[in-house]
């Protein structure tokens, strides 16, 4: 939700309506969504590569340790599914249309915001390992977060304007002016705190004549909120004459608004001659729709404060669906996401767009039918008899709507479930014994469980999904492509050598100088550089294939373990290995430093390998006068080529350990990708 201008206003006045705080010794209940949202696109991360997440998880953790350095204990609150009246559909098509829009300029070497497709998940994470509490909404979190922090008597940190309408307590602390790298310490004492600053409602609403603070939901539908745009409240602030102010034309709508209502006792007084400007056959229905709005703004009859003690809680619209006790539980727990909410309460989910070549079809599509196999699952529930009876599929299969990206542009299409007929209905999906939830999954990626055996654990999902990932038509992936996303995985089992105690010195220093140098392949992003949009594409093709493998994983109840997303792909790593593994030149493989990672890949080159296309790997012919014709030309081109980074000279130094790791030269590797 949010008001438009609201937010800007009110801090551009923020002598008037904040209050200093000295922040400690307080719980205080966050806005997951904006947290993510306000760190991921203010802390000077990658955007453009597909995310970094081991930077993100870093500033995520940091952000968190000043909370705990000042003994505030923080209780998050992530926002669920769409709200089942599908309200806000409108708002939500707009800002599908805006994401494009800025993942197009950001694909073009312009600026934007559009956060990495899984950063929701590595929050999350980030989250499990800090023993941060937290909670998902069954829908919009709005609602409960006030209701929550008004039970506590403790501050709300947000950046949606909506909290400047609700009654909050303990106010309402921004997060633009929520100081958290700038801890201070009480005069004289060793105590910790954050400057903040806390929104006062009341010093608000007596800036306005002592406005009734009871008006402010129904401003907030006026001014043009998530729930409301309806062209006929334009007739309304063009015939109503409201107030001008001398404050100047930038907020002449917030500010006309507001000392027009501060006129009025009470909403209902307000509501009257709001639609006295209005045509007669147009008043109940705009009355009907003003007031379910200015609902939004009550408090919400969840009590997450449940959830905190007991872990769980009653959502009355959750329970009138009829939803099994065991999604409610994972819903609220953060164990399924709220794509699954949707698909399964809207039969309608949104495809988020990355940063990705627009003149391609959507990324999403080589993960279609894994996201049918999860609609056929959340289809098969026991409300619906006649699609699991007797174990037969029905022949006429559900349809799910999908709001993707086409060009730049959004376009709905019809997604038909996958209905499985030998499992149980989505009711009992929890109680089919593990052999079986783990083949339903190996099953829809398309992999042996075989392939996996000589993969760890947390690896064995990334590996299936990247060889249901070579296996598709759709992705063009060269090999180079292959090992930079192979080497990319191995630098959470390389942080796991080098943190753990009493290992020896030459195991830890291998690892510790592997790390380091894939570190340094980092491709940094110049100002209005253009992405290689094909490699790009490909890897958010990847992406989409591995949060919807992920998707599937928890709704089978993690059949493979949940893989550690904050060390699993770095976008900027791996398109910098891209550069490196197409430019250097022959060289001692720099996995030959630490021969647990160079084990590894080879396992992982292995597994992936034994799915890929044949022509990812042609061999090198000799005979073939042409192809000696091509090699002569590229290797002229190598060597011509103009050093433009400071870091292409590491590379291309003779004594750097770096090669193709599994490849013999630099230029069978480019001529098998020209060849291809």
């Amino acid at each position: 939700m949010g008001i438009r201008g609201l937010m800007s206003f009110v801090e551009d006045y923020s002598n008037e309506f904040f209050t200093e705080l000295k922040l400690r010794d307080t719980k205080i209940i966050i806005d997951g969504y904006s947290l993510f949202h306000r760190l991921c696109f203010n802390s000077n991360l990658e955007l453009q590569y597909g995310g970094d997440y081991d930077s993100f998880a870093n500033v995520v953790q940091k952000f968190f340790e000043s909370l705990f350095a000042c003994h505030i204990c923080p209780y998050v609150v992530l926002d669920g599914g769409c709200d089942i009246s599908d309200k806000k559909l409108t708002t939500l098509k707009d800002r599908a249309r805006e994401k494009i829009q800025a993942a197009y300029s950001l694909s073009v070497g312009g600026g934007g915001n559009v956060c990495p497709l899984l950063i929701r998940e590595v929050f999350i994470q980030v989250l499990i390992k800090l023993k941060v509490c937290f909670v998902q909404s069954f829908s919009e979190a709005d609602r409960d977060i006030m209701t929550l922090a008004n039970h506590w008597n403790c501050p709300v940190l947000s950046s949606d304007s909506d909290f400047c309408i609700f009654d909050l307590k303990s106010g309402f602390c921004p997060l633009n002016s929520f100081q958290w790298r700038n801890l201070n310490t009480i005069k004289n004492t060793q105590d910790y705190y954050i400057p903040a600053k806390c929104f006062s409602l009341d010093t608000f609403c007596h800036y306005f004549s002592n406005m009734n603070k009871a008006l402010l939901p129904l401003f907030a539908v006026l001014c043009g909120n998530d729930h409301v745009n309806l062209p006929i409240i334009e007739t309304f602030v063009s015939k109503a004459r409201l107030p001008l102010s001398s404050k100047g034309r930038r907020y002449q709508r917030v500010l006309g608004l507001l000392n027009w209502l501060s006129h009025f006792v009470d909403p209902a007084e307000a509501l009257d001659n709001v639609l006295k400007y209005l045509p007669k056959k147009d008043r109940e229905d705009v009355k009907d729709l003003l007031c379910c709005s200015m609902e939004e703004y009550q408090p919400s009859q969840v009590k997450l404060q449940d959830f905190f003690h007991h872990g769980t809680y009653i959502c009355p619209d959750a329970l009138n669906l009829g939803l099994p006790e065991w999604v409610l539980a994972a819903l609220a727990k953060g164990q399924l996401p709220p794509f699954i909410s949707d698909a399964l309460v809207l039969q309608r989910t949104f495809l988020h767009t990355q940063v990705e070549n627009m003149q391609q079809p959507n990324a999403h599509r080589i993960s279609q039918p894994i996201r049918q196999i999860i609609y056929g699952l959340l289809s098969n529930a026991s409300s619906h008899p006649e699609d699991t009876c007797q174990n037969v599929v029905p022949s006429q299969s559900l349809a799910f709507n999908e709001v993707e990206r086409i060009n730049k542009n959004i376009k709905t299409s019809v997604v038909y479930a996958k209905l499985l007929k030998d499992h149980s209905d989505l009711s009992k999906l929890t109680e089919l014994p593990l052999a079986r939830r783990q083949m339903l999954l190996l099953e829809a990626l398309k992999v042996t469980q075989t392939v996996l055996e000589p993969i760890p654990a947390l690896m064995k999902l990334p590996i299936a999904v990247t060889c249901y990932w070579l296996q598709t038509t759709e992705t063009k992936a060269k090999l180079h492509h292959l090992q930079a996303l192979l080497l990319g995985m191995l630098m959470e089992p390389l942080h796991a050598i080098i943190n753990c105690p009493g290992e020896e010195d030459s195991r830890t220093g291998g690892a510790k100088m592997l790390y380091e140098e894939l570190q340094r392949v980092k491709a940094p992003m110049q100002p209005g550089a253009k992405l290689d949009l094909d490699t790009a594409h490909i890897f958010c093709q990847w992406q989409s294939c591995l949060q919807m493998g992920l998707y599937l994983n928890q709704l089978l109840s993690i059949p493979l373990p949940e893989p550690d997303l904050t060390q699993l792909y770095s976008g900027s790593l791996v398109h910098g290995l891209c550069q490196q593994l197409l430019a250097s030149t022959p060289a001692e493989s720099l996995l030959s430093m630490c021969p647990e990672a160079k084990q590894l890949y080879e396992h992982l080159f292995n597994a992936t390998r034994s799915y890929a296309p044949k022509e990812l790997f042609l061999p090198k012919a000799k005979s073939n006068s042409k192809k000696r014709r091509q090699k002569k030309k590229v290797a002229s081109q190598s060597k011509n080529k103009v050093v433009t980074t400071s870091d292409t000279s590491y590379w291309c130094n003779r004594s750097n350990r770096f090669g193709l790791l599994m490849i013999e030269s630099l230029e069978e590797h480019v001529e098998t990708s020209q060849l291809e």
